[in-house]
């Protein structure tokens, strides 16, 4: 059974002002305004004085989180702002990898509501409302094999029994045809590595040094060995350290591999 978050819990979750105006307004409350309206009763007056003195530690708890929010709040920026290409992304963690897609949405307006579950995998990751309508977001940090039609059915159920407007599949890889295929008529948003690239460099706020996501390269083809996608890639070692070239996007499996012109 998932345990249910306290109030404290919430506002770490919150922008840091949240818990700064709970805070005020809870000693203010305490302080002043149920002291004014205990008036003869013996019982509400002991509670105000309990309150009055009480107030000042009451409030300091609940200014507690805002600070605690804040450091998330600019890891989240940090890690958003410091990808360099597909390949940086798809080296985090998943839960990494979801905390980039929702702080990339927050800067497009969104308003987004993380889950805090306890795995890679299980339903909605996030949750976007802009304009009165709602999204709902999973995250697949696959890396190695495609994402197939079973998670996009599964999901476009979510979204009828939520009466959501849309769903957002977003994956580091790719997804298969017939995936495709499912959501073309339907309010689902297919996502794959390359476009989520794009998607990032878009809204970073100074693109890291050597940033090439804005402006993707059209890959040349698809891959002559297998088939898939060629993905725009940075060597990290070996003889050419630093260099682009296209690779498969079905790596490892496939190991072809061209150089970037």
């Amino acid at each position: 059974m998932a345990r249910k978050d306290s109030i404290l819990d919430d506002l770490v979750k919150a922008p840091w002002w949240v818990s700064v105006l709970f805070s005020g307004f809870v000693y203010i409350g305490l302080r002043f305004v149920v002291p004014a309206i205990a008036g003869g009763n013996p019982f509400l007056k002991g509670m105000a004085i309990a309150g009055q003195t009480l107030a000042p530690i009451i409030a300091f708890i609940f200014l507690l989180p805002a600070p605690i929010s804040f450091f998330i709040s600019l890891r989240k920026k940090k890690l958003l702002d410091k990808q360099t290409d597909i390949d940086s992304i798809r080296s985090l963690s998943w839960k990494q990898f979801e905390e980039l897609v929702a702080e990339a949405y927050r800067r497009k307006g969104y308003a987004v509501v993380e889950n805090e579950g306890a795995g890679p995998d299980g339903g909605v990751d996030l949750v976007l409302k802009k304009d009165g309508n709602l999204y709902l977001v999973q995250c697949k940090q696959w890396k190695s094999y495609k994402v197939g039609v079973p998670v996009v059915r599964e999901m476009y159920g979510v979204m009828t029994a939520k009466h959501a407007q849309g769903v957002i599949i977003i994956t580091s890889g790719m997804f298969t045809q017939e995936a495709k295929h499912f959501a073309e008529d339907k309010p689902i948003d297919l996502v794959e590595g390359n476009q989520l690239a794009v998607l990032i460099g878009s809204v970073q706020s100074k693109p890291a040094s050597g940033m090439t996501l804005n402006s993707t390269p059209t890959a040349p083809g698809r891959c002559p060995a297998c088939g898939s996608e060629l993905t725009l890639r940075t060597a990290r070692k070996g003889k050419n350290p630093g260099q682009k070239f296209w690779g498969c996007s079905r790596f490892p499996e496939c190991k072809f591999t061209k150089a970037y012109e």
